[in-house]
């Protein structure tokens, strides 16, 4: 029913904004891994809310519990489940949004499909549910760096029209989480923060782009024509919240390149092959080549915005809508490790299914 996600590694997550809590449970995670809250709590903390000023000030501690899967510190080959606790629901503030639909959210289309949502912060359509693909991922970032060396990083390109300089070959996670907004190129930075926080004394929200770097991908992961890894990371960073676009290597851009500008060149050395650019993202036929894997995700602004908008109720009757509740003014600097989490994923299950074909 679209809670699942992946074939060998899979996950489903579950839980409300505002409900009792978020959780997911992992199926596929190989036995034997050393596997503790503390492997999976930073990249929580990095996604939860209220740690700097320019994200949402809801006060949730977002603190994991391993229910299942795990022994003596290690884990089973069984299913692992993990909760979240919500101790900071306040669905009171969304009382009004329980008869009128919120502009550009699920409200109405959830309504439409099931004849009943979940209307205290959007329910299963918050932002919230993330919460379980991040859990999950640290156990994929986990599997693939332990045993494939595989390095896992995203970061804040753009906000609106600011745009960062970073080199996907020697960007480092201090560099990505030396500032609040989450982007290595410190001049950015600056003029990034100070765009969210005029934005969110407006009442307003604002946009941007995550780009997202996979280093150490070996050759060979993907599946042909119809699970093409960048197909497959397409449709996960596709299934975020407030994602609107996706595109890989050089992307949209390379429309405005000839073939013989475009085309990456191989060479060898030392019985390795690789190539003098790498436009193609590092996947060639949707499967790796062994070059960096580079890609860029499109977040819209926040639907959420603290002005009177023009909206129906669910008679279907034109009103005004003033949101309230709390959120965040640009979802970029959270969704940084939601990202992160999402690649772990979909690289992880290909690992796997290229071990079980080829060995």
């Amino acid at each position: 029913m679209g809670n699942i996600f992946g074939q060998l590694f899979r996950i489903s997550t579950w839980g409300e904004s505002h409900g009792g809590g978020i959780g997911v449970v992992v199926d596929g995670c190989p036995p034997r891994l050393e596997l503790s809250e503390a492997d999976i709590q930073p990249d929580l903390d990095r996604r939860r809310p209220g740690q700097s000023k320019i994200v949402s000030p809801r006060k949730e501690a977002d603190r994991v519990q391993i229910l299942s899967g795990t022994f003596e510190g290690k884990t089973l080959g069984t299913p692992i489940s993990l909760w979240v606790k919500n101790e900071d629901a306040r669905p009171e503030a969304y009382t009004e949004m329980a008869t009128k639909f919120r502009p550009s959210h699920a409200d109405y289309t959830y309504q439409a499909k099931f004849g009943i949502r979940s209307w205290p912060g959007g329910g299963r359509t918050s932002a919230r549910e993330t919460i379980g693909r991040v859990a999950a991922g640290a156990i994929a970032k986990k599997i693939l760096y332990e045993q494939y060396g595989v390095e896992i990083l995203a970061y804040v390109k753009q906000v609106q029209k600011i745009s960062a300089q970073v080199d996907v070959e020697t960007v480092k996670a201090k560099e990505i989480e030396a500032n609040i907004v989450r982007c290595p190129d410190p001049k950015a930075a600056e003029k990034m923060i100070r765009l969210i926080e005029s934005v969110r004394r407006a009442g307003d929200t604002v946009g941007g782009i995550v780009e997202g770097v996979a280093r150490g991908v070996p050759v060979g992961w993907g599946e042909p024509v119809f699970d093409r890894l960048e197909a497959d990371l397409a449709k996960a960073m596709l299934s975020l919240p407030a994602s609107k676009g996706f595109d890989i290597g050089s992307g949209f851009n390379g429309i405005l390149l000839r073939g013989t500008e475009h085309n990456d060149a191989f060479r060898a050395k030392g019985g390795k092959v690789f190539t003098k650019t790498n436009r193609s993202g590092g996947i060639q036929g949707g499967i790796s080549n062994g070059q960096t894997i580079y890609f860029r995700v499109a977040f819209k602004p926040v639907a959420t915005v603290m002005v009177e908008q023009e909206t129906v109720d669910i008679e279907f009757k034109n009103t005004i809508l003033k949101a309230r509740g709390r959120h965040d003014p640009c979802v970029l600097p959270r969704a940084v490790p939601i990202v992160e989490a999402m690649t772990a994923l979909v690289l992880v299950d290909h690992a796997l299914r290229h071990r079980a074909q080829c060995g």
